[in-house]
């Protein structure tokens, strides 16, 4: 005779399926209060900075709507090429110039060393200064009557610096990155630590020296901490000003004249605030287009870990 054995049903599906969805609803309500300040300090102000820009306002005065004629003049200026082309050299000789620095020092400072911590905090300095003071600073110092250059007696660092147009956008871009190659050297840092050592353990039983080991296991592995760091890297890029404005003031003649500092120009200095509001909106649309564009490198939805199905 054949016994039948019954199986129970699952009783802690109900259970578990109704905790899932309190916790859900817990993480939800936790989530509040950082989405009610991103629609009051970031979406509230965008939509009153793109409505401004049909507008005819001084800054001071009465507002009048304009209709399209603050992006007529923009759009129709022939400065704005140049601004986004200043723009974007910055962007990606900045980016060129502070990733594999950034890369570097990161899996340096991610190694067992005696000196670690001291170094990290030495690195990290340039971060903590205010971009006007570092603006100040390289002024003085790359001053050719006055500069390290003349101190020091050394002829190569004499160099009209900031009125060569060329000289002066590779000023600009050299110290944006002495700026901020501790930031995402820091963020290189963590995410190298993150990385299993039984890899590197087994490459080392196959033979493999640290450049194999860097190029075929840290590289791969840093891939979505790389797109985040470029993405942080041009989205900041965009914002540029306050340190071009002291170094340069967007000179010699437009060659550093970058959009947000046109911006400001437009905005502060000529009193044009519905033509401003146009830029800053090409600003985020810019922006925007750039971190889909990476995103969509990155493989899009997959930022996972790498050793997912591994």
């Amino acid at each position: 005779m054949t016994v039948g054995i019954q199986v129970p049903p699952d009783q802690g599906t109900p259970g578990r399926t109704a905790s899932h969805a309190v916790r859900q609803g817990s993480i939800g309500w936790m989530a509040l209060p950082a989405f009610l300040m991103f629609v009051a300090f970031a979406v509230i102000p965008l939509i009153g900075v793109l409505a401004l820009s049909f507008t005819q306002w001084d800054g001071i005065g009465d507002i009048h709507p304009a209709g399209f004629d603050s992006w007529r003049d923009v759009l129709t200026d022939p400065g704005l090429p140049n601004a986004l082309w200043v723009t974007f050299e910055v962007m990606f000789l900045s980016w060129a110039f502070q990733t594999p620095l950034s890369l570097l020092i990161g899996v340096f400072l991610a190694a067992p060393h005696r000196y670690r911590g001291v170094l990290a905090v030495i690195y990290f300095i340039p971060l903590l200064l205010s971009q006007a003071a570092i603006a100040i600073t390289f002024k003085a110092l790359l001053d050719p009557n006055f500069g390290l250059g003349a101190g020091l007696g050394v002829d190569l660092l004499v160099q009209d610096w900031l009125g060569d147009p060329t000289l002066a956008l590779c000023t600009v871009v050299f110290v944006v990155s002495w700026q901020f190659i501790p930031f995402h050297s820091l963020i290189y840092q963590g995410a190298v630590r993150q990385i299993p050592i039984s890899l590197y353990e087994a490459a080392q039983l196959d033979g493999a020296g640290r450049i194999r080991q860097f190029f075929s296991i840290t590289l791969p592995q840093l891939r979505n901490t790389i797109i985040t760091s470029s993405t942080l890297m041009v989205v900041g890029s965009l914002t540029f000003f306050d340190l071009i404005w002291v170094l340069t003031a967007g000179g010699p003649g437009d060659a550093t004249r970058a959009l947000a500092l046109d911006m400001y120009i437009r905005g502060f200095r000529a009193n044009l605030m519905g033509p401003a509001s146009a830029i800053a909106v090409i600003l985020v649309v810019v922006g925007l287009l750039l971190a889909l564009a990476l995103r969509r490198l990155g493989g899009g939805r997959d930022t996972g870990s790498q050793l997912e199905g591994m």
